[in-house]
This record gives structure tokens, sequence and C-alpha cells, in this order.
């Protein structure tokens, strides 16, 4: 099976890394420069990852630390590594975004390098949870999403890599159809 927590999170920094990269040659103003009036822009949607992130981060470590005894008696016992992409899903309720609103935003927009910072940073706080515990520990601490279902820990991480792409693809569009309107 390999090390599937490393596989995702080395995915989890190099579509981070490709965002940024993509960024490149814009002006702090185009980062804030809306796409449609109600859209996010770029620098919405990469503080909106962070939250998302940073919000969900807790709540693992509370599981853990409620539940890692659990995941020792069972650490034995066959656990899923792989989930689908929910936000795939015909029925994924993609209009819950508003529930992790972005901090900056057109009135209180940040420089990219702090958004950049950011992002690396609860990255790099979820690297540091998920490379400090056994993957058959992971495996076999599950939880419960009203919409994704039951997932474990290792499950979880894949559903936040998921998020980040989803939203880095929108980011890369952004870039690009910017970059194409200077040309």
């Amino acid at each position: 099976m390999g090390n599937v927590v490393s596989e995702y999170l080395g995915l989890m920094d190099a579509q981070r890394e490709a965002a940024f990269a993509a960024l490149e040659g814009l002006s702090e103003a185009q980062i804030w420069q809306r796409p449609a009036p109600k859209d996010w822009c770029i620098g919405e949607i990469l503080d909106h990852n962070v939250r998302l992130f940073a919000s969900v981060l807790p709540g693992l470590k509370i599981g853990w630390a409620l539940l890692g005894w659990y995941g020792r008696l069972q650490r034995k016992r066959p656990y899923p590594t792989e989930i689908d992409n929910v936000y795939k899903r015909p029925t994924f309720p993609m209009w819950t975004g508003f529930l992790w609103k972005p901090k900056y935003n057109l009135k209180r927009p940040a420089r990219l390098a702090v958004l950049q910072e950011a992002t690396q940073a609860v990255h790099r706080r979820a690297q540091e949870f998920y490379e400090g515990i056994a993957l058959d520990l992971l495996g076999n601490i599950y939880g419960y999403d009203p919409v994704i279902g039951v997932v474990n820990l290792i499950q979880t991480l894949k559903v936040g890599v998921d998020h980040d792409q989803l939203h880095y693809e929108d980011v890369i569009k952004l870039a690009g159809s910017l970059k194409d309107a200077r040309e």
C-alpha cells in the first residue's frame, strides 16, 4: 500500500505550489479583482482554503485525543485509504462555502505573500499532525459528516486535498484569464 498519507501530503504541497506559481506576474490589485460581482476573487479563494483547513485541524486533534485509544484497539483491522472526490458528487452542496467566508476581502485585502505564508503554515500544521500518527491508527479512527458520510482520518485528509484542488483550479483559471486580458 505504501504510505498513502505521505502521497496525499505530497499532492497537497504540489498543487499549492502550482497554484501560487500560476500567480507569478499578477499585481496585488489583480489578486483582488473579482471576475463577476458576486464571485470570489483569487485572494478570497485562497483565504477560504486556509480557513477551511484551519477550522478542520482542531477537530482532527480533538478526534485523535478522544478516539486514539479506539484506534489502538482496532489497529489490526483493515481500513480504507481512498475516497471518491466528494466535490464531484452531483448531490454535493457546493453552496456551503459561505461557512468558511474569507477573512480577507476587497475591503480588507492582504498581500499575496501573506496568503501564501498562511497557506503554507496551515499545510505545515496538517503535515505535523498526520506524520505524527501511524497509518493503522489514522485508518481506524472514524468520524461522520452529514454530507460526506463516515470517513476515517486518512480519508479526511484526502477530502481536504480535493477541496484545495477544487479551488486551486479556479485560481489557475482566473490567473490565466487575467494574464490573457493583458495581452
